[in-house]
């Protein structure tokens, strides 16, 4: 990815593209007094598009929103946490578009330009009485500066330890572009559209089939890449919106500029990807797996997911343990062609298998390393070109704990 296409923004949020501004309260969802209720509004009725869970149980917001993006329009996402509102049949569908309706007439929208996410406990109703109450109000928290993101990015936490945000600035046509994203997920990660709610704004001008299709490619290489715990959940949703105040020229693939937009895209993916990983429940090390020489990009990704998802991997690296049996295992059961013979690994850069033949390496220094924040496991075949990067955390005796009473 080409950093140099574009600028990070220090302490830029999903309020700082032109014509944006959010907000969040606690309306009683949460047994805390934490925010659980949220939205995003954008001045006009924005280009959008979203990518959702691969879950066959899709929890009642999903199909709510993909009814509103059907023109590829939105204009606003409501966001609650503390309840999944998933498998919570007719209910569940009546009152997330009760949420749809309620936010639509409090801000004064077309209902049909309202997304609804919603993200918790699954099999349990919504207290709608909470909810409209706080839909109710959340118009005079909205804000288009550093406050209204923040109670943003708190509402749509749960077992999340810290809010998950980047922005970017990017030259179009000698234009500035601003590109944002907000992200919570710490749990029940992984591939397939990991375990999340995200949500990202951009001021560009920009056509809804050039940035559908950038958004899925984007979430293949970032979201799609990052794993806690192999469990997929009903709620994913990634929702994308341009309100075009940039005042650039409309961006289409044919834009002598589109590869520094998308590359600037995709780094906001990539780095909410990665601090969702490094936030895993429980977690202490962030885990970085790079798999170079598979036969195929489509084999590396098998091989890197594999290798980062597997719980013995994870464990060996809570244990601060140079286990490369464990690595070279997950990569033979990756269900891809790899020539067992001439695989290497490194972990960091301490080289400790090659041609898969073991390397004398200081115990000590490995120690060292892996009792560091990121670790980082080099694979590297030799049956063609394919590379790949994945993210994930080590497995805690904290992810147990937190997970064995998540309900309580």
């Amino acid at each position: 990815m080409s950093e140099h296409l574009f600028t990070v923004v220090e302490g830029g949020s999903i309020t700082t593209p032109k014509g944006f501004k959010s907000g969040g309260l606690h309306c009683g969802l949460k047994k805390t007094e934490r925010n659980d209720l949220a939205v995003i509004v954008c001045d006009v009725p924005a280009t959008a598009a979203a990518v959702y869970t691969m879950n066959v149980f899709q929890a009642a917001p999903l199909k709510v929103t993909r009814e509103s993006l059907a023109n590829g329009i939105l204009q606003a996402v409501v966001v609650n946490s503390g309840n999944a509102n998933a498998c919570t049949g007719e209910q569940g569908e009546s009152d997330a578009y009760e949420m749809r309706a309620a936010t639509a007439r409090h801000l004064g929208i077309d209902e049909n330009n309202v997304g609804v996410a919603s993200t918790g406990v699954i099999g349990e109703l919504l207290k709608m009485n909470c909810v409209r109450t706080g839909i109710a109000e959340l118009p005079e928290k909205l804000n288009d500066g550093a406050v209204g993101a923040e109670e943003f990015c708190q509402a749509i936490l749960t077992t999340d330890l810290v809010k998950k945000e980047c922005c970017v600035k990017v030259l179009i046509g000698g234009v500035e572009v601003t590109i944002a994203g907000a992200a919570k997920g710490s749990g029940m990660i992984h591939p397939n559209m990991a375990t999340m709610l995200g949500f990202m704004t951009t001021d560009a001008d920009i056509h809804q089939e050039d940035l559908h299709s950038l958004l899925r490619e984007a979430t293949d290489v970032t979201f799609n890449m990052i794993t806690v715990d192999g469990d997929t959940s009903t709620n994913d949703m990634l929702i994308t919106m341009a309100s075009g105040f940039a005042g650039n020229d409309t961006l289409n693939r044919l834009h002598p500029d589109w590869d520094a937009f998308a590359a600037a895209f995709t780094y906001v993916c990539q780095t909410l990807a990665k601090s969702i990983a490094r936030d895993g429940e429980g977690a202490a090390h962030l885990i970085e797996v790079i798999v170079q020489g598979a036969v195929n990009e489509h084999a590396a990704r098998a091989i890197a997911k594999t290798v980062v998802g597997s719980s013995l991997v994870k464990s060996a690296v809570f244990g601060a343990d140079a286990n490369w049996g464990r690595i070279i295992a997950a990569v033979g059961r990756a269900g891809v062609p790899v020539s067992p013979e001439r695989v290497d690994i490194s972990l960091g850069s301490i080289k400790v298998l090659t041609q898969s033949m073991p390397v004398a390496f200081d115990e000590e220094e490995a120690l060292a390393y892996l009792q560091g924040d990121t670790v980082l496991i080099t694979v590297i075949l030799q049956d063609g070109d394919g590379s790949a990067t994945a993210w994930g955390c080590d497995l805690t005796y904290d992810y147990v704990r937190i997970n064995a009473a998540y309900r309580t």
